[in-house]
């Protein structure tokens, strides 16, 4: 009797997660018995960084005076003020809409669905984070990538954007701080973006999940805060900022004007009670973290920074892999002088256990080649690490190009 086997839905078949997928390999080289050293994954409690105590108590309190059943499908009361209140020191005004989300992922996708039919389009950096490829492949839409330029700084190509935008092109992402490249966008660019977005009628993703993980004393400006009238959703969450991943809480922010954005906020709220809610008890997390003590915010950035400048300083030592310094968030983005870095990655990780992810796997110009990896784990790590990388690329090049 022939086999009637069960075909996969077509929007499956580019979906690709290249920051896990790179796992597959490693875990066979792991059998093999060599060790490890995990530079792929943003996920700080992985490494040595802790959640703070007072989070995880009001988490707790929460699920002793059993607020463990369904919440409201845009989130409890105390957590939407919170979260209100956090988004009025950042200077968003015109707060039409806030709703918590399963994570800030499920946010954008939700945001996402929303918004687009098929045939059209949204705006995505490239390099970008693979979740916007995923969502542009589950709703079966038309790419269109825009580039960060290196050699500014990885900001937007302004021009680019500009060429990239048709009567199908809805919205614009911008991810500030951004993943994977580390970069914190100027007030300038942040205008720019505004200026085209407004002009074509383009709904703002702002991705700010990492909008306190900030280095070096520069500021970070959320994109709402200077324009109250354009039409902006901010994305953020507990998951980076409070070291609680895991948790999967994260909130989107619609701010802009009410009489254009109406329709749509109501479509996500339609998306959202079909859902139900996000976890009920680890929202009463969301006061505690933004109103409570943010200590360690201030050291976690100081633990980053000191574990940025030590790859940095052996990065300048190896002649053919550069690195525009990361200004926030914990990633960064190197090039490498090589012909594939998928290939080069899959060999680094079967010579030394060093384990990162290739920049194909976030998008990059033609022709380039580069590597993302974490500044999370700790200084041992990171300098065995890129010592490994060190010596492997010179034998790389002599055995591979």
């Amino acid at each position: 009797m022939p086999l009637n086997i069960i075909k996969p839905a077509v929007r499956t078949e580019n979906v690709t997660y290249a920051i896990r997928d790179i796992i597959v390999l490693a875990n066979e080289v792991a059998k093999q018995g060599k060790e490890l050293l995990y530079l792929n994954i943003g996920d700080p409690n992985v490494y040595d960084h802790k959640t703070p105590d007072h989070i995880i108590e009001a988490t707790y309190k929460a699920m002793k005076d059993n607020k463990n059943g369904y919440a409201s499908s845009s989130g409890v009361s105390q957590a939407l003020d919170a979260i209100g209140r956090d988004a009025e020191r950042k200077g968003i005004k015109n707060v039409l809409d806030i709703f918590v989300t399963t994570g800030a992922s499920e946010a954008i996708e939700l945001c996402l669905n929303a918004l687009l039919d098929s045939g059209d389009n949204f705006l995505m950096p490239t390099p970008g984070y693979p979740l916007y490829t995923a969502i542009q492949s589950k709703l079966m839409l038309q790419a269109n990538p825009y580039y960060l330029d290196e050699n500014n700084n990885w900001a937007p190509d302004i021009e680019d954007i500009k060429a990239k935008i048709n009567d199908k092109t809805k919205a614009i992402i911008i991810i500030n701080p951004n993943n994977p490249t580390g970069v914190i966008y100027d007030e300038q660019i942040l205008r720019e973006l505004i200026d085209i977005a407004v002009e074509h009628n383009l709904v703002i993703f702002a991705d700010e999940i990492y909008d306190k993980l900030i280095f070096d004393g520069k500021k970070h400006i959320s994109i709402a805060s200077l324009n109250h009238e354009a039409s902006i959703i901010t994305f953020t969450g507990l998951s980076k900022n409070y070291v609680v991943p895991g948790w999967r809480i994260g909130w989107g922010i619609v701010s802009g004007r009410q009489e254009i954005l109406a329709d749509y906020i109501e479509a996500i709220n339609k998306l959202l009670r079909a859902r139900i809610s996000a976890s009920h008890p680890m929202q009463w997390a969301i006061s505690p973290a933004l109103d409570g003590d943010q200590t360690h915010i201030t050291e976690l950035n100081k633990t980053l920074m000191k574990r940025r400048d030590i790859t940095c300083e052996i990065i300048e030592k190896i002649d053919g892999i550069n690195l525009v310094k990361p200004q926030g968030a914990f990633y960064a983005f190197a090039s490498i002088d090589v012909k594939n870095d998928t290939h080069f990655i899959g060999e680094l990780i079967k010579a030394t256990g060093v384990v990162m992810v290739p920049g194909s796997g976030f998008g990059q110009k033609p022709g380039t080649s580069h590597f993302r990896y974490v500044i999370l784990p700790t200084e041992d790590v990171l300098k065995r690490a890129f010592n490994y990388i060190g010596d492997f690329y010179l034998d790389y090049k002599k055995k591979f190009e």
